[in-house]
C-alpha cells in the first residue's frame, strides 16, 4: 500500500487507504478461493473468517494481518503461481479497470466495498480458471 499512496501519481485528495484497494479486492478474492498462505492459516484465523463473514475487507486485511505489503507468504503455492501469472501479464490491472474504473479519474477512485468485489469476482475467477486450465494444458503435453 505505502508503495502506492507514496508515489507523486497518487491523487492527494484520497485517502491513503486507497492506495491498498486494488490489493485488498484481490486478496479478499485469494481468501474467498482459500489461495490464503500457510502463514495466515496459522496467524490470522479471526480476519480470515471476518472477511469470508463480510465483516472485513481485503483492504483492512491487508492492513492488519500483512503490515499493508503483499508478499509471497500472503499466498499458497498455487496463489502465487497465479498472482504471479494476473499480475505480471497485467491482466488484473486490465480486468480492475475496466470492470470498477473505467469512468473514474484514476483507479485509486474505486471504493473499497463489498459490491465493487461482487463485480471484479467473477472477472478473477475466469482468469483463475483459464489460467489453471493452460496450466492443465501444459502439463498434458509433458506427459
Amino acid at each position: 500500500m505505502d508503495w502506492h499512496y507514496g508515489t507523486e501519481g497518487f491523487p492527494q485528495e484520497l485517502d491513503q487507504r486507497a492506495g491498498g484497494t486494488h490489493i485488498g479486492i484481490f486478496l479478499a478474492w485469494v481468501i474467498d478461493n482459500d489461495l490464503i498462505g500457510e502463514f495466515h492459516m496459522m496467524r490470522s484465523v479471526g480476519s480470515i473468517e471476518a472477511v469470508k463473514a463480510r465483516k472485513m475487507s481485503g483492504t483492512e486485511f491487508l492492513e492488519r494481518e500483512c503490515d499493508e505489503k503483499f508478499w509471497n507468504e500472503d499466498l499458497n503455492d498455487t496463489g502465487n503461481e497465479f498472482a504471479k501469472y494476473y499480475y505480471e501479464s497485467g491482466k488484473y490491472f486490465e480486468d480492475y479497470e475496466s470492470v470498477l474504473a473505467e469512468n473514474l479519474p484514476t483507479l485509486y477512485h474505486v471504493q473499497d466495498t463489498w459490491e465493487n468485489y461482487e463485480k471484479i469476482s467473477p472477472a478473477i475467477t475466469k482468469q483463475f480458471v483459464r489460467w489453471q486450465t493452460k496450466s492443465l494444458d501444459f502439463e498434458v503435453n509433458l506427459a
